[in-house]
Formats: structure tokens, sequence, C-alpha cells
């Protein structure tokens, strides 16, 4: 029998964009505002499941194949900081039905099959830094970046050497 994963389902960040945003927070945030995420590691999370197994993992894939949602745009143009966990985000001033529709169908499904969902309201957004445990200066508006959203993964986050990994293990079509 496996180990339990600890797994996430995400929107990737085309690599064109995650070097744009690498370029653009190096610019804007002191070094010391935190800790950066690595370019690799920039993901728009859907819906954490957490520590699961194998079985359950399989459930929940079968559930996320099932799903016929359409593809969309995303458009990150606004940034913020939660001091109480630490973390510089950037998000979408204007989510987009179809990310909305996604994430909570994803969520519910997760919830269904026994998996912790926060009561908090979904807030899509892409890490920047994390431990920024000081006030941190927001870029003024006027930035942004969009992409067409064709797909959804399922991750498995992976701790070695130090270091935080996402390994991507399925990937969904958007229709």
């Amino acid at each position: 029998m496996s180990e339990p994963k600890r797994l996430f389902f995400a929107l990737e960040i085309p690599p064109t964009i995650q070097q744009q945003v690498m370029q653009w927070r190096a610019a804007q945030f002191d070094p010391q505002a935190g800790r950066p995420v690595a370019a690799a590691n920039l993901h728009l999370t859907l819906a954490f499941l957490g520590e699961i197994s194998e079985q359950k993992q399989q459930t929940l894939m079968t559930l996320a194949g099932r799903i016929q949602q359409p593809a969309f745009t995303l458009t990150l143009d606004d940034a913020g900081h939660w001091p109480r966990s630490q973390v510089v985000w950037l998000g979408c001033r204007k989510p987009p039905r179809g990310l909305l529709q996604l994430a909570n169908l994803l969520r519910a499904q997760a919830a269904r099959s026994g998996c912790y969902q926060s009561p908090q309201p979904f807030h899509p957004h892409v890490t920047l830094l994390r431990n920024a445990a000081n006030t941190v200066s927001i870029p003024a508006p006027g930035f942004h970046w969009a992409f067409p959203v064709t797909e959804f993964v399922l991750y498995a986050s992976q701790f070695s050497q130090g270091r935080t990994h996402y390994q991507p293990l399925a990937r969904w079509s958007l229709v």
C-alpha cells in the first residue's frame, strides 16, 4: 500500500508568464520582503485536497475527468498581502466565471469525497512570496498578464532537500 500524498488541483502558469512575473516581482519587491516562490512552482490552486490515499486519489481523478467546463482567459491584474498567512499574492480583479465554476466544482467534489475544504470563500491567487511577516508595499495597478486556460492539473506537493516541488500527476482539458 502506498503512502498518502499531499495533493491539489490547480491551474498551471505558462512558462513565459512565469518568467515575466519573476522579473516584475524582482523589480517591485524588496528582497527582504519574503521568501520568493520558485518560478516552476507558480500556480493558482483550485482545490486543496491534503494528504490522501491512492484510492481517494483515483476517485477524485475519475470525478475530475467528468467535468465539462469551457476554456477561459485568466488575467492576473491584482496583488495583495495577507499578513496573517504571511503571503504576497497576484490575483485577478474580476475572476472569470469559468474559473469560479471550475474551482467550485472541484472543491465540492473534494468535500463530498472527505477532503476538508476551507469555509473561506475562494480567492483565486498565485503566491509570489511566503514568510512576508512585515508590511509589504503593493505595486500600484497597471500590471497585468492574460493567458488562455485550456486545462487544469492535479499536483503532488513533494518536499525534499529543503525545497518544495510540485509534480503534475494528471491533466484534464477544458472544452
